[in-house]
């Protein structure tokens, strides 16, 4: 299905806090970290179906809205920078001004959505594809609920990554549907917004960096590696260097291997590659951080193949694990002060000139995996399906997320149009992963 859904906009929101947000709690000083984030809004889907026997499907959809949107004004109350507004690069306003919130009627059935999901489909059941510009970049947080006309749901979600990475956004989903569900067995665990206090902030642009870095024609399509491919995978891509590969790292080393080979082959001569996979640093840091520490914790590795080395499974399964270990290290010795902030800063440059270089193709990982998006459940079960999709077009982009079962991974790929037709038909990668499988693995 790839056609333009027919969309009814109900009704525009603007959700705020249940309670006001203390004075003292009026202003949140972002973190180096946030300050280096790029001015977009991080996307989620989740998809359920109709619940039960129900067949009054106008009902229920305006009872639903009511509850996400109520449980959503008291989830806030915790979350309140995201009610808020970006000042600059240094500060979030938390004056209560809300998160945006589109109540939409879906006129098609669920299922065929899921029976073969398509990019420009998706994109429309995201709120920043059809919220007002201005509402877009002033909102930190947008909500979605599209009610199809079978009473299946989808919820989208846009939050804005100066003040979110995806456990922050993982955290607030987590919270957002234990409020809905109201249980009196669950305690709701509030985030804790310090982290300028950790990585203080230094007067920088509005983003490091700028996403137009990473923008261009490109191609998004899905690919699926269930459990028992993986493992297989994982097979092969044992060594004595690395004699334990995980699932991610053996993933990644794949598509990356993968995409590598496609660029090569429509350049006509090897060139260099560079990898940042982003690493959640919670746990990295001495002392660990808890995960309700909100805002972005996260750090990049900076994997390099250079235009001679072959694209071998095992050696970039190797070169992935060997900079996964110095950065463990490196952040295991972080220290606050003006001596981190700055080598954060150079690394963030680097970064750039990556990016931006005409020599050097740059990919950019990031994995949602064991985030358990899955247990998201505001009261009528748990989603048969989710995904995330930018709505625009980002090159030689991977994100990974975990499969429905929690075993397999679902990887969503963006690479150049001339790529990507080497990419996905690639012998290797099809013996491992599957493309375009339908939404309900």
């Amino acid at each position: 299905m790839s056609v333009p859904l027919r969309i009814e906009i109900m009704q525009r929101e603007t959700i705020k806090p249940s309670s006001p947000t203390p004075f003292d709690l009026g202003s949140l000083k972002l973190s180096l970290l946030d300050q280096i984030m790029p001015l977009v809004h991080i996307p989620l889907l989740l998809f359920y179906p109709r619940n039960g026997n129900d067949t009054d499907h106008l009902a229920k959809a305006t009872e639903r809205s009511l509850l996400l949107k109520t449980s959503l004004s008291e989830a806030l109350t915790h979350f309140y920078p995201f009610a808020g507004r970006l000042k600059d690069n240094s500060s979030i306003e938390c004056d209560d001004h809300g998160a945006e919130y589109i109540e939409a009627r879906i006129h098609c059935i669920l299922s065929d959505i899921l029976k073969k999901p398509d990019t420009d489909v998706l994109k429309q059941l995201l709120p920043a594809a059809i919220s007002e510009a201005a509402t877009a970049r002033d909102s930190q947080l947008l909500v979605q609920a599209s009610f199809f006309d079978c009473g299946g749901l989808a919820i989208g979600v846009n939050l804005s990554h100066k003040v979110a990475d995806a456990a922050t956004l993982t955290s607030f989903i987590k919270c957002w549907a234990a409020t809905a569900r109201r249980s009196s067995t669950e305690v709701v665990i509030s985030p804790v917004f310090m982290g300028a206090s950790i990585f203080p902030q230094m007067d920088l642009p509005i983003s490091m960096l700028p996403v137009d870095l990473i923008q261009g024609e490109s191609v998004m399509k899905r690919f699926v590696f269930e459990a028992p491919k993986i493992t297989a995978l994982k097979a092969k891509a044992i060594s004595a260097s690395v004699p334990d590969p995980t699932r991610v790292e053996s993933v990644t080393a794949l598509i990356w291997k993968c995409a590598m080979s496609a660029s090569r082959s429509n350049l006509g001569v090897p060139r260099k590659s560079v990898l940042s996979l982003g690493v959640n640093i919670r746990k990295r840091l001495v002392p660990t951080l808890p995960d309700n520490y909100g805002g972005n914790y996260v750090g990049s590795i900076s994997a390099r193949m250079e235009d001679h080395d072959d694209l071998e499974l095992q050696g970039i399964v190797s070169r992935i694990r060997k900079d996964l270990i110095e950065f463990g290290e490196n952040y295991a010795k972080i220290t606050q002060g003006d001596d981190t902030s700055l080598a954060i800063c150079k690394a963030v440059e680097e970064f750039g000139k990556m990016a931006m270089s005409k020599d050097i193709d740059y990919y950019n990982c990031t994995s949602w995996c064991r985030f358990e998006l899955y247990d998201a459940d505001f009261g009528w079960g748990k989603p048969t399906w989710l995904s995330t999709v930018f709505t625009i077009e980002l090159k030689n982009l991977m994100c990974l997320i975990d499969t429905r079962d929690g075993d397999g991974i679902e990887a969503c790929i963006s690479l150049s149009p001339e790529d990507m037709a080497l990419f996905e038909s690639n012998k290797e990668l099809l013996e491992f992963a599957s493309a375009n499988h339908s939404g309900s693995v």
